[in-house]
């Protein structure tokens, strides 16, 4: 009589999220403009080579899959060599969704720019979705005569629909020195008074606009307002801090676009 044969063993589904990331490296290919000799993504994260601008290499962030759900780990990471030109967008929103397991997920932005290199990181918004739980974390490095435009735009639930929890932090260091740390916390699980008068008085949409620029250390931009919710400060650098409310993400992209126009190239 044959012996019994063994039940196959099917693997345990993952319970720890998905884990990618995606890099770019760009250097200056010597004929004025920028070559891309690394680019890859996994996962979700899907890059594409766009036509940019001059010198100007354009990269764009592709989602994949439906990405980040709760306990997902991504980041990207993207570095600019001595004279590189690097554009980096993404093609739609981030929905930041929950996970069946219930923990947070993560999202790593990193950024790193060689003296003379230009990099503008202009993503889409993150929409943070009811029950979602994400963590997100940029970081630059830049030489001294690095230049860096950066955009962040988050919107708190998709339409008529209450946030998730989103934590974020935005590190830039400048020349081995810090230029600018903060962070921010709103949705059920944050701090009290996120929603109230100190914080985003009851908008929906919240965003900034970061340049650092060698050239505002000749001519510093002043302090200003634009329109009724959103600020302008300088920063010692040189940089400025463009941070704006909306009540959604269409007046928010307003506001933002319009101080590109005014600070940004």
């Amino acid at each position: 009589m044959a012996p019994p044969v063994p039940p196959v063993a099917h693997p345990a589904p993952p319970t720890d999220g998905v884990r990618a990331t995606a890099r770019i490296r760009a250097v200056a290919d010597g004929r004025g403009g920028t070559a891309l000799p690394v680019l890859t993504g996994g996962g979700p994260l899907a890059l594409r080579r766009t036509r940019g601008g001059g010198a100007e290499a354009g990269v764009m962030l592709v989602g994949a899959m439906s990405a980040p759900l709760g306990g997902d780990h991504l980041a990207v990471e993207a570095t600019a060599g001595p004279g590189a030109r690097l554009a980096l967008a993404s093609a739609a929103a981030t929905l930041a969704l929950p996970g069946r397991g219930g923990g947070p997920a993560r999202y790593d932005v990193r950024i790193t720019a060689a003296e003379d290199a230009a990099v503008r990181w202009m993503p889409e918004p993150l929409v943070s979705v009811r029950g979602s739980d994400l963590r997100v974390r940029t970081r630059a490095e830049l030489a001294p005569g690095a230049r860096l435009m950066l955009r962040e735009e988050q919107v708190l639930g998709r339409a008529g629909e209450e946030p998730g929890l989103l934590r974020s932090r935005l590190t830039v260091v400048r020349d081995g020195r810090p230029l600018l740390d903060q962070e921010l916390a709103c949705g059920p699980g944050a701090p009290g008074g996120w929603d109230g008068p100190a914080g985003l008085a009851g908008h929906r949409a919240v965003g900034q606009l970061l340049v650092v620029d060698p050239r505002f250390a000749g001519e510093a931009p002043a302090a200003a307002v634009l329109g009724e919710f959103a600020a302008v400060t300088p920063l010692a650098g040189p940089a400025v801090l463009v941070t704006a409310l909306a009540p959604d993400a269409l007046r928010l992209r307003g506001l933002l676009d319009a101080a590109c126009r005014t600070y940004g190239w």
